[in-house]
């Protein structure tokens, strides 16, 4: 176990400190805040896709990109797991290609941006774990979208709190 936060950004580190299975020491590495943005739970798929466009026409880079689920996954990873799961996992290396994923699936993993869409409700099994994971993959920039009630009653206020700024 580290004790200190080699991965993240200190403002990404800082949204699930409180979640981590053990006291952190925050990295000294700057970056840009972390937005939320907030949506009804069934809408944040949606919701989500248009943060991924957005963060290209920031300039961030498709392969720099990962779409991550809470809970129902995203059409588009459904469509590439489904048609060749070799092709999918390789996908991940591709140049021209946001990754699409889920954050049971992912751990482990990280990209520079991620797209966490909260869309599983906070009483579903390994919610809090589920939560932990997507906001813990980003290094560079997080965006988070869903329900600001459903992502508090599943990490806690302070959760919110550090996402609201």
């Amino acid at each position: 176990m580290l004790d200190r936060n080699l991965r993240n950004t200190k403002q990404i580190a800082a949204t699930f400190r409180t979640l981590a299975p053990t006291g952190m020491l925050l990295s000294d590495y700057d970056g840009p805040e972390v937005t939320l943005v907030e949506c009804a739970t069934d809408d944040a798929l949606d919701v989500a896709d248009d943060q991924v466009d957005t963060l290209i026409d920031e300039g961030w880079r498709e392969r720099d990109i990962v779409l991550l689920t809470t809970g129902q996954r995203h059409p588009e990873h459904v469509t590439q797991f489904e048609r060749d799961q070799v092709r999918y996992w390789s996908s991940f290396w591709d140049d021209d290609t946001v990754f699409y994923g889920h954050v049971l699936g992912f751990k482990g993993l990280e990209r520079r941006c991620v797209v966490l869409a909260v869309n599983d409700s906070p009483d579903r099994d390994r919610a809090r774990e589920r939560l932990y994971v997507g906001l813990s993959r980003a290094t560079e920039r997080l965006v988070v979208v869903g329900d600001p009630d459903v992502i508090r009653q599943t990490g806690g206020d302070s959760v919110l709190r550090q996402l609201q700024g």
